[in-house]
């Protein structure tokens, strides 16, 4: 066995290192290279498949905004604002106070909805960006594979 336990070594630490990405298992087996002309191979390919794609696996994904909490003031401001509206609708029907109780029901209910409806928008983002990247990971290893091939590699 001409490469021993370093070359094995090597396609480990590769295969760990893209496996950590998010990528599936790309085994690279050299055929007659050298542990140096493997590494130099690999570097070459990552930067070609990264050019190629415009992807690059080693830095981090995008993240999307959190979602809201019950503490973002959305429900308080929506009771605040119904509040208001209720005392003066009250007013006029002759009981501030109890149209004031009604307006915040119907604001609070009003903000539970919106904070709801931006949960649901975030989700729907952060779904679409897993998407993306899980695509972008699936054309650089592509790329990553063809490369390696190209080299005389045997790829998996």
């Amino acid at each position: 066995m001409r490469y021993g336990w370093r070359s094995v070594f090597a396609a480990g630490l590769a295969t760990c290192v893209f496996a950590g990405t998010g990528f599936g298992e790309v085994f690279v087996y050299p055929k007659g290279q050298s542990q140096q002309q493997f590494e130099k191979d690999q570097f070459e390919c990552h930067q070609w498949a990264t050019q190629q794609t415009g992807f690059n696996p080693s830095q981090p994904a995008p993240t999307a905004a959190p979602p809201s909490t019950a503490g973002d003031g959305t429900v308080a401001r929506g009771a605040a604002r119904g509040a208001a509206l209720g005392a003066v609708g009250g007013a006029i029907g002759g009981d501030a106070g109890k149209g004031a109780a009604v307006g915040a029901g119907v604001g609070a209910a009003a903000g539970v909805m919106k904070r709801n409806q931006h949960n649901k928008q975030v989700a729907a983002s952060n779904q679409q960006a897993q998407q993306q990247q899980q695509a972008n990971i699936g054309r650089y290893e592509s790329a990553y594979k063809t490369c390696m091939k190209g080299r005389n590699y045997q790829v998996s």
